[in-house]
């Protein structure tokens, strides 16, 4: 496959499954915390805020069981099957989701919600398949625009919500079964079929001994998931509960939370093509200096009226997409030798962990304020950029003592 051609059909794959994951953002909040009963926020008599964390934790930790497998599945499998089946198995998910909201029926929701983030996992298997295509700066460049694609479903998935909410509270997820199909035809039509592998290792093997955890025994790879756990913490921390600072605050719905959001992620997208170019100086105190601004934005966020609030949403995704086009590139080159499907699978698990614990502890936290998960999260990511001065320096010495 020519490298245009890979580039966009990554990029177009990573669009599309985002918009499927993005989609059921903007529809929660309201449907837990605006007030209104329903078979949903009465289940089993727990609070609504309770039941609304639980709704958020369930995805991510299908999201990090999925990123820890998919990436050494398809070192071992191929790109191009493990791309084809979890795009058909998600939409499926998505199918199953908006059944469950329509009857009402929470059990089914949270283990539809599970399935699906299992299922879409697969960041990592497109992360991996520019990475160990591409080189240099052009794979900067490329995992820089894959970003932008990512960030650009999550624009247009809280959009397509909006849009189509008046024709029914599933309708976006129906469209996020069509936009998954999508991605399985574009899987089918744009990447090539890939020599068999001579491996004899099953699935379960594969599962057991190669997932993307193993890396952790590694010490620089346990050093870079505890710092970019600590980060992803904070981020995740505020992506999951912003919008519900939107309902308290301004008193925002649905469609509020969706123009903010699309508001956000239109400065991502427009962010990365800026950020994707070289840069002078060490890579890792870059991407401190945005981390550290990262945190200042989501501390302020917490602390703020209604206007200013709004401007710190809108904001956060510039210094934020400058992180992320650091990060990923520098695991790439340092710590390809261990397979880019593993690393990139170890980078999207730190994400779904984060998520997992943020959404749990916000659970709790949101019960006496919610101010208080977006001020820890802010706590957290200062302490990640703090952190990666001293990793940056171990590294450095490291590099400096190999022959």
């Amino acid at each position: 496959m020519k490298t245009p051609l890979l580039i966009a059909s990554a990029c177009l794959l990573a669009l599309l499954s985002t918009i499927g994951a993005a989609l059921p953002y903007p529809i929660l909040p309201p449907l837990f915390a605006a007030g209104a009963t329903n078979g949903l926020n009465t289940f089993f008599g727990l609070p609504p805020k309770l039941l609304f964390g639980l709704a958020l934790t369930i995805n991510p930790l299908g999201l990090l069981i999925g990123s820890a497998l998919l990436g050494p599945m398809s070192d071992r499998y191929g790109r191009r099957p493990v791309l084809l089946i979890t795009a058909v198995g998600a939409a499926i998910g998505h199918a199953v989701t908006a059944g469950a909201l329509l009857i009402e029926n929470y059990p089914l929701f949270i283990v539809a919600r599970f399935v699906t983030g299992l299922l879409e996992g697969s960041g990592s298997v497109a992360r991996a398949l520019l990475a160990d295509r591409l080189e240099g700066d052009l794979r900067r460049k490329a995992l820089s625009w894959l970003n932008g694609a990512f960030y650009m479903g999550w624009l247009a998935g809280p959009l397509l919500a909006g849009a189509t909410l008046q024709f029914g509270l599933t309708t976006p997820f129906w469209v996020a079964v069509a936009a998954l199909l999508l991605v399985a035809a574009l899987v089918a039509i744009a990447l090539p079929r890939e020599a068999a592998s001579h491996a004899t290792t099953s699935w379960w093997q594969v599962a057991r001994d190669r997932h993307a955890l193993n890396l952790l025994r590694e010490p620089d790879l346990r050093s870079l998931f505890i710092i970019t756990l600590a980060y992803t913490c904070g981020v995740t921390g505020f992506y999951e509960f912003y919008p519900l600072w939107l309902v308290e605050v301004p008193g925002y719905g649905a469609q509020g939370i969706a123009w903010t959001t699309a508001a956000m992620c239109a400065v991502m997208t427009a962010t990365t093509i800026v950020a994707g170019r070289p840069f002078p100086g060490e890579p890792l105190l870059r991407a401190r200096r945005f981390a550290f601004a990262v945190a200042a934005v989501i501390a302020l966020l917490a602390v703020s009226n209604a206007t200013i609030g709004l401007a710190c949403i809108i904001l956060y995704g510039i210094p934020h997409s400058f992180y992320n086009s650091i990060v990923p590139n520098y695991c790439a080159e340092r710590f390809g030798i261990h397979g880019q499907g593993a690393v990139m699978g170890l980078i999207s698990t730190t994400f779904c962990l984060a998520n997992i614990i943020m959404a749990l502890v916000g659970a709790v936290l949101t019960l006496i304020d919610t101010r208080l998960i977006l001020l820890l999260g802010a706590a957290l990511t200062a302490w990640s950029a703090w952190r990666m001065h001293s990793w940056h320096h171990s590294m450095a010495r490291m590099e400096g003592a190999t022959p």
